[in-house]
């Protein structure tokens, strides 16, 4: 049995956007051939295990749907794994700069 997942999780998921012969005819044979893929990270909406088609709220709010593929996934960048208490900030400051535009 695999390792669930806890929901809200940083993770990493794909999917195929496109598969081959689904993009519009003015694409090159050579891209009409291969898939369109996509990657994402954010907050897992569900408890799940890797390889499991889920959902995630990305930091920009939207939802996705994929395959689960990595928990806590590095950045490439080079600036190593997330520090956990630093992901939401983002989000936070947000929230906090509309309240503090709301009382002005």
């Amino acid at each position: 049995m695999s390792e669930r997942i806890a929901e809200g999780a940083w993770v990493q998921i794909h999917g195929i956007v496109l598969r081959p012969g689904e993009r519009v005819a003015k694409v090159p044979e050579e891209t009409q051939a291969v898939p369109l893929e996509m990657t994402a990270k954010g907050r897992l909406d569900g408890a799940a295990a890797l390889g499991e088609e889920v959902t995630i709220t990305t930091p920009a709010g939207r939802r996705l749907a994929g395959t689960l593929v990595a928990v806590d996934p590095p950045y490439d960048h080079g600036f190593g794994r997330p520090v956990p208490e630093l992901v939401p900030v983002g989000r936070e400051l947000r929230a906090l700069l509309v309240n503090e535009g709301e009382t002005r």
